[in-house]
């Protein structure tokens, strides 16, 4: 025990800790009970090292340990993870004949669960003749902690026959953290019938712990309809469903929460709440309300959280605003700048089109000491793929396993062939595909099926369509491709053969979506969309923009694919429709900023791009792919994307 205590205390540690025994004056009847409580003051003020310490003292001063001596110093253990330390005090409790109080056997049972060894925890329990609720508590919370729910729903079902043995609160809080798969989710929807029936569903903390449960497993519906139930909510209530759409992609509904969550007295949100907020910021470009949440930052004193700061840059980036995601970034602290916050600022350069810069800030993390991971390099080529820096774009992937031991994964590949794919260098990039050391996925032949539509190569691209088709039949992006490539060839045989295809496999797929903010709110669009307020003014408006296109520009109809909106048969695009309402909407001079859940088809994008030199307005849209920033006839991705 002095061993283990000792040899896990720093040298500087030992320098400047000194015990200090406890006044057992007042307790010369009882000096073991002083000594107590010097340990559980230890542990209140979390000084948990010194408190194994202190016990060794103890010993070393002929004080003799009792009952109340090992839960706190067990837990200790736990904390540190200090499983020989734990096992040196498992044998000092038998030598003491302290195993039988339900406390110390409960804090063994736990100490161990901590330490990862579930099996040293069942022995324990198993030994004891007579186990009372704390113990089932503690090996229930202990096998859900370490992943084998199973084991803890078996001890649960025993304990339910044990009659001397009662199920409180406690015991569901230990099953619940346990449940984190959807093929789990019957299990603990009659866990949530029998808590309602054991009357635990008045508990806040039990509710809560349902509530992430159908979160954890993608059961928002559900969270929902009990998030409705709960009738005082806290803190942990609101963040749960935050979260919860945060994570299954309902950013819209996260607002809704988030705007619900401001009206209530009494609850202020936490780094938690905001950072579900931004990532819905990011999702929609909703940036007023990022703003507002920056501002919540600084008044809760927030600003330390790199967490925070590193959605702040995303947020910022992805709304289109990279000035001030730039900011942001600079202002962090160098300290703080993880490979998080690099891959952050990278990609947000690297949507926009700006290639040269993010490479420049690769190079520069690199260069701070701040080592590359596999998502950074996916950031950093998929940067180099979008603005065209081919040969820089071939270095980094060579540097990737060479000079930092990153095994290349299907998403660099994919990067990889992009990359080649962008420059027309169709061979070389097939024959990446084929020396590849990892199984080619989808995104890989997606990315040489959309470089063969680039260059129109059709012979490759039906190569390509047939394998990705085979590893993601569903995807009707890959269908719109080989359309499109046969569109531009004039193969109205291969547009009718995926027009039959999609038919016979029933693929469908909502409409594309634009997102607008103006005044705080998020105005949505869909293709062929009439239900907005202004709808007849944004068909007139829109109607006028196409005139006076017709006027200064011819459609070239050779070089015109079909969209996915147009092969799913929806009307007048949503970004044209945003673009109209923002124009009605706004002054003369503001930027608008729209963003789309699908890629931009040629003909918006032709469009966009003439309306920006008729009106003199800057239009920034975001699609499934990157930014296009439209001014004056111009689009920033130079009609590379």
């Amino acid at each position: 025990m002095s061993n283990t205590c000792h040899e896990s205390m720093t040298d500087e540690h030992r320098r400047h800790f000194t015990v200090t025994p406890p006044n057992l004056g007042e307790s010369k009847h009882n000096p073991t009970t002083a000594w107590n409580c010097y340990l559980r003051e230890l542990s209140k003020q979390k000084k948990y090292q010194e408190a194994l310490t202190v016990y060794r003292h103890m010993l070393r001063s002929s004080f003799f340990p009792n009952t109340f001596t090992f839960p706190v110093l067990l837990k200790s253990c736990a904390l540190l993870s200090l499983p020989l330390t734990g096992s040196q005090l498992h044998a000092h409790v038998i030598r003491t004949g302290s195993q039988p109080d339900p406390y110390t056997h409960s804090s063994l049972i736990s100490m161990y669960s901590k330490s990862s060894l579930p099996h040293f925890a069942r022995k324990v329990f198993d030994e004891q003749s007579l186990n009372l609720t704390i113990s089932y508590n503690a090996m229930i919370s202990g096998y859900s902690s370490n992943s084998i729910f199973p084991e803890a729903v078996n001890i649960f079902r025993e304990m339910r026959r044990e009659m001397r043995v009662s199920v409180n609160s406690v015991t569901m809080l230990g099953l619940v953290s346990g449940i984190t798969l959807p093929n789990h989710l019957n299990i603990g929807a009659c866990l949530h019938a029998c808590a309602f029936t054991l009357g635990f569903d008045s508990d806040l903390s039990v509710a809560n712990s349902f509530l992430t449960m159908y979160v954890k497993c993608g059961e928002v519906e559900y969270a929902r309809q009990l998030f409705d139930e709960i009738p005082v909510k806290d803190l942990i209530t609101w963040n749960a469903m935050i979260s919860g759409y945060a994570q299954n992609g309902h950013a819209r509904r996260v607002l809704e929460i988030y705007n619900e969550m401001k009206k209530v007295n009494g609850v202020k949100p936490d780094p938690v709440t905001l950072l579900g907020v931004l990532c819905s910021c990011a999702n929609l470009g909703a940036q007023g309300i990022g703003r507002e949440v920056e501002r919540k930052i600084e008044q809760f004193g927030f600003h330390s959280n790199s967490f925070l700061m590193n959605a702040l840059i995303n947020m910022y980036a992805r709304c289109g605003n990279l000035v001030r995601a730039r900011e942001v970034f600079d202002c962090m602290d160098e300290k703080k700048k993880s490979v998080v916050s690099w891959t952050a600022i990278i990609g947000g350069y690297g949507i926009h089109g700006e290639g040269e810069i993010a490479v420049e800030l690769f190079d520069e993390m690199v260069r701070s000491g701040v080592r590359p991971d596999r998502t950074v390099f996916v950031t950093v080529l998929s940067a180099c793929s979008h603005a065209g820096l081919t040969e820089k774009g071939l270095e980094y992937f060579d540097e990737m396993e060479r000079k930092f031991g990153l095994q290349p994964g299907p998403e660099h590949y994919s990067c990889l062939v992009d990359l080649l794919g962008r420059a027309g260098r169709l061979k070389e990039a097939m024959n990446q595909i084929e020396s590849m050391k990892v199984k080619p996925d989808g995104a890989v032949w997606g990315a040489l099926l959309g470089a063969c539509k680039i260059h129109r190569n059709v012979e490759l691209a039906e190569v390509a369509f047939q394998h990705v088709i085979e590893l993601e039949p569903t995807n009707i992006g890959y269908y719109v491709l080989l359309s499109n490539v046969y569109s531009d060839a004039k193969n109205l045989d291969g547009i009718l053969r995926v027009r039959v295809m999609m038919r016979d496999r029933k693929l469908r797929k909502d409409p594309g979506i634009s997102y607008l903010e103006y005044k705080g709110k998020m105005h949505l669009f869909y293709s062929g969309d009439t239900n907005h307020p202004q709808s007849k003014e944004i068909y007139r408006m829109l109607g006028e923009l196409e005139n006076l296109v017709k006027e200064i520009h011819q459609p070239d109809h050779k070089c015109q694919g079909r969209s996915e909106e147009q092969l799913t048969g929806a009307g007048v695009h949503s970004e044209k429709l945003a673009i109209a309402f923002g124009l009605l909407n706004t002054r003369s001079g503001t930027d608008i900023t729209v963003m789309k859940n699908l890629r931009v088809c040629v003909d918006c994008h032709v469009f966009i791009k003439l309306v920006s030199k008729i009106v003199d307005r800057q239009f920034i849209v975001r699609d499934a792919t990157r930014f296009h920033h439209f001014r004056n006839g111009v689009c920033s991705c130079k009609d590379y994307w």
